[in-house]
C-alpha cells in the first residue's frame, strides 16, 4: 500500500532531509586522498546526532555503520572500514537520517583528487539522470515515467542501469511501497498522486548492468568490476511539482 504522507509528515520529512543534506555537505568536505571511510562514517553519525536526529542505516536490518561508503566498483551498501581514500577514487556516500521516527535518504557520489574524464562523465551522467527523473515525478504522471526517462538518458551515454536494486517509497519506514525502478517502459505503474514520497535513485555502471554481492552479505559490486556511481534524492509529490526534501536549496 502506497501511504500518502499529511501536512504535519511532510514536515518533519523535512527536517530529516535537511539533516541528510547538511550531512552530504559535510562529507563533500571531508572526503580527500589519505581519509579512511570510517573516518567519514564517524563525522557522519556525530553530525547526525548533534542536530537531534538518528542516524537511520545504522542497525537497520544489522547494518553496522551510519553511512553506506562505496569505492569505484562498488555500487551500493559498502560498510565503512580502514580503507584510506586515494587520488583517482570515486566514492559513493549514501545517508539517512530521522526525526520523529520520518526518514530522509539521500547519495552522492564524489571525486577523490582528480579523476579522469570518463569517472567525471560517469558522475555528470547519473547525476544529470537523477534530475530528469525527479522531472518526470509529477501528479497525473505513472511511476514508470520515471524509471524510462532514466534509462533513456543513461543508456543514450553509453552506461547501464542497475536492475536488481532499485529505488522506494519512504516515509515512517525508510523503505515503503512502491519500489522505484530505474528502468522499464514509460506508462505502466501506479499514477502518481499527491503526498506520495519517494526516493529516486541511479546507480549506474560504467560496463554491464548486472552485479553481485560480496563475502560480507552487504557490499554490492559490479560484475564486471568497472566503476558505478550512485545519486540519489527524497522528494514529495505536490500539485505544484515536485519538492526535493534532500536538497539545502528547496525545489
Amino acid at each position: 500500500m502506497i501511504v500518502l504522507k499529511a501536512a504535519r509528515e511532510l514536515d518533519y520529512m523535512r527536517d530529516a532531509g535537511r539533516i541528510v543534506a547538511e550531512t552530504l555537505r559535510e562529507m563533500e568536505k571531508a572526503v580527500a586522498p589519505g581519509v579512511t571511510t570510517a573516518d567519514l562514517d564517524q563525522k557522519a553519525e556525530d553530525y547526525i546526532r548533534a542536530k537531534g536526529a538518528k542516524p537511520a542505516f545504522k542497525g537497520y536490518q544489522g547494518f553496522p555503520a551510519t553511512i553506506c561508503a562505496s569505492i569505484n566498483e562498488q555500487v551500493v551498501h559498502g560498510i565503512p572500514g580502514l580503507r584510506q581514500l586515494q587520488t583517482g577514487d570515486i566514492i559513493s556516500i549514501d545517508v539517512g537520517a530521522s526525526v520523529n521516527d520520518y526518514h530522509g535518504d539521500a547519495a552522492i557520489t564524489l571525486p577523490v583528487g582528480e579523476i579522469d574524464e570518463e569517472l567525471q562523465r560517469l558522475l555528470d551522467v547519473t547525476r544529470r539522470s537523477l534530475e530528469i527523473g525527479i522531472e518526470q515525478a509529477k501528479v497525473g504522471n505513472r511511476l514508470f515515467d520515471i524509471s524510462h526517462a532514466i534509462q533513456t538518458y543513461v543508456e543514450g551515454n553509453g552506461f547501464s542501469v542497475v536492475r536488481q536494486f532499485v529505488g522506494h517509497g519512504i516515509g515512517k519506514k525508510m523503505h515503503e511501497e512502491p519500489q522505484v525502478p530505474n528502468f522499464g517502459p514509460a506508462g505502466r505503474g501506479p499514477r502518481l498522486q499527491a503526498g506520495m514520497t519517494l526516493a529516486i535513485e541511479p546507480m549506474v555502471n560504467a560496463g554491464t548492468w548486472e552485479v553481485e554481492t560480496k563475502e560480507d552479505q552487504w557490499t554490492v559490486v559490479t560484475k564486471d568490476r568497472k566503476p558505478s556511481a550512485h545519486f540519489e534524492h527524497t522528494i514529495a509529490l505536490t500539485d505544484d511539482g515536485p519538492e526535493v526534501l534532500t536538497r539545502l536549496y528547496g525545489r
